[in-house]
């Protein structure tokens, strides 16, 4: 059986996509930082290989044998001619025939965000490919704002506008049966969950089942980019952080789509139903 490569394995996607293809008995091959040359297997016989997009000698290892990748994009790269467009092409050569990149609700639509640059490079290659289109991650507030969370703040320059968040293991699902399943053939999926809430609504339910308050500090672009800067957040992170928050705060974000409950079977989980499951982490 062929590896199917899961890049980003470690991300909020990537780990739930590998658990559910081993369930599966899929062979998986998940990269990893090439902090050593070693390959390296795991007890639940996930095959581990050094890999950087940045370095172009570990692709030949990472693409060994493989037909199908999942494709997630480093969160800092933004310069995708220099960085995702020679592993498209390495890729393509190495025979794989298709590619599941995870991209960004309404990317078809932002001609700024790097999302749509990898779309174009994807369909430019000839390759067989599905893009994943989801909405806010829900794991957002339980890593990049968690500890503000802690504290009793959300902190995101959001105004008043809507968000169809979406639970990371939902998409990993649908990822899961894109790799694995005929009939996802170069088609784009928009995923969402199925209540669009402000950050007012989130903060409320935080509030409701952490026990104590948790305010929404509603902060301006500019505030928030200061704010950002102060905690020496990287600038291209920030860029896109930003972006995709002004996309929210101009109500570009609040779309909620019918195609993930086909997709997966189930009903999409609720943000009351994530902060339940997980409310340990912000205690």
């Amino acid at each position: 059986m062929e590896p199917i490569l899961v890049t980003g394995a470690s991300g909020n996607v990537g780990r739930e996509l590998v658990q559910l293809l081993r369930q599966q008995g899929r062979r998986v091959r998940a990269t990893l930082r090439p902090t050593n040359g070693a390959r390296q297997a795991d007890d639940a016989g996930v095959e581990h290989v050094p890999f950087d997009f940045g370095d172009r000698t570990t692709y030949a290892e990472a693409l060994r044998n493989v037909r199908r990748v999942f494709l997630l994009r480093p969160p800092a790269v933004t310069d995708i001619p220099t960085y995702i467009d020679p592993f498209i092409a390495a890729a393509k050569d190495a025979g794989v025939a298709q590619i599941v990149f995870l991209s960004l609700l309404g990317a078809e639509r932002i001609p700024f965000v790097p999302h749509r640059k990898i779309e174009a490079s994807l369909r430019a290659s000839g390759m067989t490919y599905t893009f994943l289109r989801p909405s806010f991650f829900m794991q957002n507030l339980s890593t990049t704002h968690r500890n503000e969370i802690r504290r009793g703040r959300i902190v995101v320059p959001a105004g008043l506008g809507r968000t169809s968040f979406i639970d990371a293991k939902d998409v990993a699902a649908v990822a899961a049966k894109a790799l694995t399943e005929p009939g996802h053939e170069n088609k784009a999926y928009a995923l969402t969950g199925r209540e669009a809430l402000d950050y007012g609504q989130v903060a409320a339910l935080f509030t409701e089942i952490l026990g104590r308050p948790v305010a929404y500090t509603h902060p301006g672009l500019l505030e928030f980019v200061r704010w950002s800067q102060a905690r020496r957040t990287e600038w291209p992170y920030l860029l896109v952080m930003a972006a995709i928050y002004t996309t929210a705060r101009l109500g570009l974000a609040a779309a909620i789509t019918e195609e993930l409950e086909p997709l997966i079977g189930r009903p999409a989980t609720t943000m009351r139903e994530f902060i339940a499951e997980h409310e340990q982490c912000w205690l």
